[in-house]
């Protein structure tokens, strides 16, 4: 699987870009604190993308997708401090990007998910009927 065809990780590179950008209005000295958090957050998502998709088999994908997650609602929670803290004006747009993000991650989750318990089913299914033709 190409990570780079997935609509989740194309989606998650516009919001590290997001990041990237919107960080750059944080004062100075948040640049070892919360302007390297939130950098690290937002890169964490398509890196695990990436990976999960490199290797071998649907429960390590969504192993990578479960922490692609974790990063996301830190990176949200990260945003929501810097609009708290008034480093940032609440800002529509980047909402609505995590809120995206979040969608394709979870429904590419529950996509692998299904497309592995069809296929144990199968494999299940295939298992009994050879024992069962292999008996006659």
């Amino acid at each position: 699987m190409n990570h780079k065809e997935l609509d989740v990780w194309i989606k998650s590179m516009d919001l590290v870009e997001s990041i990237y950008k919107i960080a750059n209005a944080f004062p100075d000295s948040e640049k070892f604190g919360l302007i390297s958090q939130i950098r690290r957050s937002a890169v964490s998502i398509p890196l695990n993308i990436a990976e999960g998709s490199a290797r071998n088999g649907d429960k390590v994908l969504v192993h990578f997708l479960h922490i692609a997650l974790g990063s996301l609602t830190e990176l949200d929670t990260q945003y929501l401090i810097a609009v708290r803290l008034g480093y940032l004006d609440k800002n529509d747009g980047l909402e609505t990007l995590i809120n995206d993000v979040k969608k394709l991650l979870l429904g590419f989750r529950n996509y692998i998910i299904k497309k592995s318990e069809k296929l144990e089913a199968l494999l299940l299914f295939t298992s009994h009927f050879s024992q069962f033709t292999n008996n006659k």
